[in-house]
Order: structure tokens, then C-alpha cells, then sequence
């Protein structure tokens, strides 16, 4: 696989986006790119990483930046990724999402040298699965159960069409859900870990308020998820997608164990209306077979150390406003 010099990364502000940058300063001699919303993203400082502020739905500036950094490689992560609130926002959920990736594709397709591209979908793009559907390969038919999900496929299927059309080498990827330390609490598992650290600090009365606790979702370290980003960006076929995850299911009741297990005090469990989908798939399981023949690549990091790696996280986070 050859190395990919000069990288650009859009949401680079963001939850993935800071491990992901984190990851390739550690692993790689590239140049970095870092596109933010807003001046004073968390980022780490690093001499190889160039921090830019733009809004993708600037068309202008974007295709100046990108005319300006000629990027080898980009992954493309910048989206609004709640589909609680996506339900709440439909609107700007698509056209943030949809409008920003065509903005970057028309900037990247521009260039004399075309950069490889990784652009992010979601598991929600599979929606309403069935019992048959497990494992979910990539060739499972797209049912999307929220204005999110949809806006994932509008992404993926927009991707192609630019390897189709323009010869653009996009690369598409269906993350399954991943987690880890810096995560917000809009995501089960840092909403929970958040909610236990605030009961051991006493800022919280002793119950943990949930919501579909049956469920269970194939959950993978966003550690090992940034490294399969950065193989399938080198390594992926330009205009096919593959599954990314661990192959394994866990229940919200199995994360609650585990995090009574971690806890320094007891808590009960509450069911909180709030926290229920309009419409929820009961169980979701990767199939990654694909990708890792293709690559190797498997997660590393077991589902127990990423519970406790958050819940400490959201210890340092709670006691820190509490100074």
C-alpha cells in the first residue's frame, strides 16, 4: 500500500475525527489537514497538522482550500450524526450532510490529480432489518428508519456516482456503532458511563436512566475504527464499500452490567420514555468479511476495556467540573 502524503480531513473536530488525527500523527509521516466548523477545535498541536476553519456549505471556500492544500487522501467524517436528532431536525440534518460531501466531492473532482476519498456512511443506512439479514452484509437492502439514516445513504449513493461519473476514487464505509473515550453523552454507552460518574461523585441521585435496554448493537473501539479508516482509504477499491465492525452483538443490558461492575456504588435502572426511538432495529450484526480479507484488519480493543476506558474518561470530565 502506498503511503498517501498530504491528507485532509474534514470534522477533524470532531469525536473520530480527533482519534483519527491523533492516530495518523502517531503512524504516519503525513502532512495533515484539519477542517473545523469554527476556529478552536480540540485538536492535539502537532507541527504536521495544519488546522483550517470552513464551513463546507461554502462552496467558494472550500474549492480554494482544496485547491490550496491538494490533498492525496481525505477522508471525509464532517456530519450531523445524532439520529435523535435528526427526528428533531430532518431539514438540516440533509442538507447539512448531503450539501457538505457535494461541495468537497466538486472541490476534490477539480483537481489535475484526483485524491483518493473516504467517505463515511453509517450502519443505520440498513434501517429495518430482518431476522435473515443477520450478520448484515454489504449487499443487505438499505431500508433507512430515520431522516439520518437516509441522509447516510444520499452520502454513499452520491459517492458512487462520482466514482461513476466523474472517476473521482471514492471509497465508501458502513461503520457499525463505535465508542471510546471522548465520546458525548447524545451515545448510549458515554450517556450511561457519564450518568455513573456522576453518581459516584454524588452530583447525581444513585439511578441511571435508560431506554431500550433488549437491544443490542455490534459496538467496536473508535480506536481500532479510525485504523480501518486509514486501510480502507489506502487500500479499498475506489467505487466499492465495505462494512466495518466487530462482528460481535451486545445488549444495553449487557453495557449496564458492566458498568455496575466498574462502579464504586450501587445504582438502579430506570426506563425513561425520552430516551425511546420512534423506531429502533432490534438487534444489528456486521459482517465484515469483506474488508478484512482485504486488509487484515480486526478490532483490537475488547468491548469491556472501551466501557471502562469511557467511564474513566467521564470521571476526569466530572471531577474536573466540580474544581
Amino acid at each position: 500500500m502506498a503511503e498517501l502524503e498530504r491528507l485532509l480531513i474534514t470534522g477533524a473536530a470532531g469525536f473520530v475525527g480527533r482519534h483519527l488525527v491523533s492516530y495518523l500523527v502517531a503512524t504516519t509521516e503525513a502532512t495533515i489537514v484539519a477542517l473545523v466548523r469554527s476556529a478552536g477545535g480540540s485538536i492535539e498541536p502537532s507541527a504536521r497538522v495544519e488546522v483550517c476553519p470552513v464551513d463546507l456549505l461554502d462552496r467558494a471556500r472550500v474549492a480554494e482550500l482544496v485547491a490550496s492544500v491538494q490533498p492525496s487522501g481525505a477522508f471525509h467524517l464532517a456530519a450531523q450524526s445524532s439520529v435523535a436528532e435528526s427526528f428533531a431536525h430532518p431539514a438540516e440534518t440533509l442538507a447539512n450532510n448531503i450539501l457538505g460531501q457535494l461541495d468537497l466531492l466538486e472541490a476534490l473532482a477539480a483537481q489535475r490529480k484526483p485524491a483518493r476519498v473516504l467517505v463515511v456512511g453509517s450502519n443505520e443506512e440498513y434501517g429495518l432489518l430482518r431476522e435473515p439479514d443477520r450478520p448484515v452484509g454489504e449487499q443487505t437492502e438499505l431500508r433507512p428508519a430515520s431522516p439520518y439514516a437516509v441522509s447516510k445513504v444520499l452520502q454513499d449513493v452520491l459517492a458512487f456516482q462520482y466514482y461513476a461519473a466523474r472517476g473521482l476514487p471514492t471509497v465508501r464505509v458502513r461503520p457499525f456503532n463505535h465508542t471510546g473515550p471522548g465520546h458525548d453523552e447524545r451515545f448510549v454507552v458515554p450517556a450511561l458511563a457519564k450518568q455513573v460518574a456522576e453518581i459516584e461523585a454524588g452530583t447525581r441521585d444513585p439511578v441511571v436512566r435508560v431506554g431500550n435496554v433488549e437491544v443490542e448493537r455490534d459496538f467496536t473501539d473508535v480506536r481500532d475504527m479510525v485504523r480501518a479508516y486509514h486501510l480502507a482509504l489506502q487500500a479499498g477499491e475506489p467505487g466499492e464499500v465495505y462494512n466495518l465492525g466487530s462482528g460481535r452483538a451486545a445488549s444495553i443490558r449487557e453495557l449496564l452490567d458492566l458498568l455496575a461492575a466498574a462502579s464504586r456504588v450501587r445504582f438502579r435502572v430506570e426506563v425513561d420514555p425520552h430516551r425511546l426511538r420512534p423506531t429502533d432495529v432490534p438487534r444489528q450484526l456486521c459482517d465484515a468479511s469483506r474488508f478484512r480479507a482485504l486488509t487484515g484488519w480486526r478490532p483490537e480493543i475488547p468491548f469491556e476495556q472501551t466501557v471502562l476506558d469511557t467511564l474513566n474518561y467521564w470521571r476526569r470530565r466530572v471531577l474536573s467540573a466540580e474544581c
